[in-house]
């Protein structure tokens, strides 16, 4: 369904009118009661920040810590944690990735994973060509990604390359072929930009990165739960994104990475730790990493903080990532409406085309960000992006079109 497919109600009353009508269409509707609501919540348009809870995790984690911590104590780590990683990866890949088994991993934080692939990548690549001395990546991507690339440049003589993209897109194939060449060791891209929403071509942009010799690095923190990923099909060498958005993994939920079965022979983990080793509990002198993707863990695995994660999975699973790309496709449309008829004076700068856009808009307007603030204060919260855009996620599984409504006119009101 595109924009262009959707009806476009006259007038905002029918607009209003229209979100009863769609949620009572909506197959996934159920779904929103899956979630524990919020005390003061009118209108949750974050999800893209932060997930909602689903309704099971607090009995989840009660019956974690009574039954696995206080039951099973030190005993746990043999019995069921030290598969826990692997096995949460082997479901995110399963169920949003397009990766069969043994590629995806639970592990870090989305920092310490893109530091580790970026780095793996240098070595690699400079291992078998020292000439190449490039990272490529956007010039307005999300900072963290920025961050590390110029440290990781900087410590190892490497220069970067910039590619500057519209407000309202992102990297493309045509921009990737601009920069990348035969002194390029690596692009680090994001598969839906923060900002924009763009949701890039994936599979061509890493055809033409890999055409010249260098590997590509996908920040999937956006896409992973929102947009259906292809990584097997599509030749992805290394991706990497966070649990706590549309995943809904809470606060500090642990990152995942995967990195295509055909690296793990010379993958090198730059933060080697004894539970990446081959043997950790012998605790031998040297460093023998573990076969496969398990060699990316270093440290002991947050395992608390995967109870929430495999809920939601749970509730993914059985929804299947194609629905909630649809559900996600409809609710962006219909916001699209709302901003075009209520808030006139703003700019879409997401792509109006909904096969180049992920599951937030961004609007920008003057007064935005005093806007967000007055919104917040009344349980209505979307997020504020410098210098001029309010970001809105829609969160498929938890958000319903009359709430989104809510959202939006609430928004008008607030701009105006």
């Amino acid at each position: 369904m595109s924009d262009a497919d959707a009806p476009k109600p006259a007038n905002p009353a029918e607009l209003r009118a229209r979100a009863a009508v769609l949620d009572a269409a909506d197959p996934l509707a159920a779904y929103t009661a899956h979630f524990v609501p919020g005390d003061d919540l009118v209108a949750y348009l974050d999800g893209n920040s932060l997930g909602r809870p689903v309704a099971s995790v607090p009995t989840a984690l009660d019956d974690f810590v009574r039954t696995q911590w206080a039951g099973r104590l030190i005993r746990g780590w043999d019995e069921l944690w030290l598969t826990r990683p692997a096995e949460l990866g082997d479901r995110i890949g399963a169920a949003c990735l397009g990766a069969a088994s043994g590629q995806t991993i639970v592990a870090d934080s989305t920092s310490v994973l893109i530091f580790k692939l970026l780095r793996a990548a240098i070595a690699t690549q400079q291992t078998v060509d020292l000439d190449r001395d490039e990272l490529v990546i956007l010039r307005d991507e999300f900072p963290t990604d920025r961050f590390i690339i110029e440290r990781l440049a900087d410590d190892h003589g490497l220069t970067v390359r910039w590619v500057d993209a519209p407000l309202d897109a992102g990297i493309t194939p045509e921009l990737a072929a601009q920069v990348v060449g035969p002194r390029t060791i690596a692009a680090l891209f994001s598969g839906v930009a923060y900002r924009s929403a763009w949701w890039a071509d994936m599979p061509a942009v890493t055809a033409t990165v890999q055409a010249a010799g260098a590997l590509v690095i996908w920040d999937c923190s956006h896409a992973v739960g929102s947009v259906p990923l292809e990584f097997d099909a599509w030749g992805v060498d290394y991706a990497v994104g966070c649990s706590y958005k549309y995943l809904n993994g809470g606060p500090g939920a642990p990152a995942w990475a995967y990195v295509a079965a055909r690296h793990h022979d010379t993958l090198r983990n730059p933060i080697p730790g004894w539970l990446g080793a081959a043997a950790p509990f012998s605790m031998t002198e040297g460093y023998t990493p573990a076969p496969g993707i398990g060699s990316l863990v270093s440290g002991t695995p947050p395992i608390l903080t995967m109870v929430a994660l495999g809920e939601m999975l749970s509730l993914i699973e059985v929804a299947t990532i194609a629905a909630i790309r649809e559900k996600s496709i409809a609710l962006a449309c219909y916001a699209i409406e709302l901003v075009d008829t209520l808030i006139p004076a703003a700019t879409v700068s997401t792509p109006r085309e909904a096969a180049r856009r992920g599951s937030h808009l961004t609007i920008d307007h003057p007064n935005s960000a005093v806007a967000v603030e007055r919104l917040w204060a009344q349980g209505i919260i979307p997020d504020f992006r410098h210098p001029s855009g309010v970001r809105i996620g829609l969160s498929p599984l938890s958000t319903s079109f009359a709430e989104v409504e809510r959202g939006i006119r609430a928004l008008a009101d607030a701009l105006s």
